[in-house]
């Protein structure tokens, strides 16, 4: 029992270091996962993982490409081909298609090593309204690694959780409204929701081919660029990111980023009603202030319509999407369409469906207008980014906006669900519209990470990286270090 204790014990403090090392490290990160995803606090952040992962980063490490040899663990809806890609859920379980997505290939081709596949919620989250975020059938519930009764947020919960804790170099996680930056956010690390189109969506398990993407999360700002620069890439078959503008890379001079008389947008009305929030977000915005930036207060309500129409484009598309992947996995035994995977969770309602149902797979079922879709799209499209993004930019003078991303974590609840806290970020505009969001640790309430948002116009993400970068080094905040324990009052605050 001694050495066990010893052993947990060096391992945290190997935290910092470990999420800071590059290159053919893989079996000391292999070794941490079983130390505290599998035993120890058990955070279920890691669903499968590649044994081959030491020696094949001591090759990429000598190939002397981009990566050299970094280890990145993948969310569970991205095909790679040493690993069954299961979204979650058990209809999935056997889905060993033995290829690549087009980004992990790319990742490959950069020198970077899939080191195992994360948790999240299953199906992203897109399954039932009254889903817990972190759950899956196949991975359980993902822990927070900052308080472990803690949740961790979703879809990418596993991605998020598993930087925090050091199990890998990086992540890869997929948005499609706030998947990426809301458990980047929680789990107080970097997280970039890229815009859509300049990362590869085939070969993914899909929600909307309006609004999804695969982006980085990293302890850094600059770790995120760098995995970007090796994941974006034109692909033929995800017409999306057929002559993008996009950037040969998007770590190259991203530091030194001059703060001076930058005009960044405050999103006063988008901070939330938490005080504490508030006080942390006001930290961030002088260190931005004292370091040369102008900050425009901007009070602003976007058109709630752009919610219904949004959730039109989602309903739909998940239904037509759902149906080109499942068609497209070999063997006899698979789902073909969502019909399929509905009939599946009604067989098997113990696993599946004991802590939420199946709502949304019910409704986009029966989402079948394309009229009423294609109207639907072209309005929510418009008001996020013409109407909002667009002119708030435009009309305020502004290169970026900027506001909190979430609230600290709330507890964990399979039998209610989740508890979010709804007033406060600015998400939304962003991931319908397609333009980038960068989440960057800004500080905590009571030991629990909350991000800075940083948004930009389309196409504009190499500079809100810039900015991302340059936040961080002028940032006051002292960040917390996960704990893996329960979440508990520290000393004097309170009574």
């Amino acid at each position: 029992m001694i050495s066990r204790i010893a052993t947990l014990a060096a391992l945290l403090a190997s935290a910092p270091i470990m999420a800071q090392q590059a290159g053919p490290n893989a079996e000391a990160y292999l070794d941490r996962i079983a130390a505290l995803d599998d035993a120890g606090p058990q955070l279920n952040a890691v669903i499968s993982l590649n044994p081959d992962a030491p020696a094949e980063a001591m090759a990429a490490d000598a190939a002397n490409l981009l990566l050299d040899g970094r280890t990145v663990l993948i969310k569970d809806n991205i095909e790679t081909r040493e690993l069954p890609t299961t979204a979650g859920s058990l209809a999935l379980a056997g889905n060993r298609t033995r290829r690549d997505a087009p980004l992990i290939a790319n990742l490959r081709a950069a020198g970077g090593v899939v080191l195992g596949k994360t948790n999240l919620s299953e199906w992203a989250n897109i399954r039932d309204n009254n889903s817990t975020s972190g759950w899956s059938a196949v991975g359980g519930l993902t822990r927070n690694a900052h308080a472990i009764d803690r949740n961790s947020c979703g879809s990418s919960s596993g991605s998020g959780a598993a930087v925090a804790a050091g199990f890998a170099w990086a992540a890869i996680g997929t948005e499609t409204n706030g998947s990426i930056t809301c458990p980047a956010s929680i789990n107080g690390v970097v997280g970039f929701k890229p815009s859509v189109g300049l990362v590869s969506r085939t070969h993914v398990v899909p929600i909307s081919s309006t609004q999804d993407t695969a982006g980085p999360m990293a302890n850094s700002v600059a770790d995120a660029a760098l995995l970007l620069s090796a994941i974006a890439g034109e692909d033929a078959a995800d017409s999306a990111t057929v002559g993008v503008p996009r950037r040969a890379d998007y770590h190259t001079g991203l530091a030194g980023f001059p703060l001076e008389g930058v005009r960044i947008g405050v999103m006063r009305g988008q901070q939330g009603d938490r005080q504490d929030v508030r006080d942390v977000f006001d930290t961030a915005l002088a260190d931005l202030e004292s370091a040369g930036a102008e900050l425009v207060e901007i009070q602003f309500e976007i058109d709630e319509e752009v919610y219904g129409a949004s959730f039109t484009v989602l309903m739909y598309e998940l239904r037509e999407e759902m149906g080109k992947y499942l068609a497209s996995l070999a063997g006899d035994d698979m789902p073909r369409t969502l019909a399929d995977l509905i009939a599946f969770n009604q067989a098997h309602p113990q696993e599946e469906m004991r802590w939420f149902g199946q709502d949304l797979f019910t409704l986009a079922e029966s989402t079948t207008d394309t009229e009423a879709y294609t109207t639907a799209r072209a309005t929510a499209l418009r008001i996020a980014g013409e109407e909002t993004l667009d002119r708030l930019m435009a009309d305020n003078d502004v290169a970026f906006l900027v506001a909190p991303t979430r609230g600290p974590a709330w507890v964990s609840d399979l039998v209610n669900g989740d508890n979010f806290n709804g007033s406060i970020g600015f998400g939304t505009p962003a991931a319908v519209a397609g333009y980038p969001h960068l989440t960057v640790p800004m500080g905590a309430v009571e030991d629990l990470p909350v991000g800075l948002s940083i948004f930009g116009g389309k196409w504009k993400d190499f500079e809100v990286l810039q900015l991302g970068a340059a936040y961080e080094a002028v940032r006051s905040a002292e960040l917390p270090e996960p704990g893996f324990e329960r979440w508990q009052p520290a000393a004097g605050r309170g009574k």
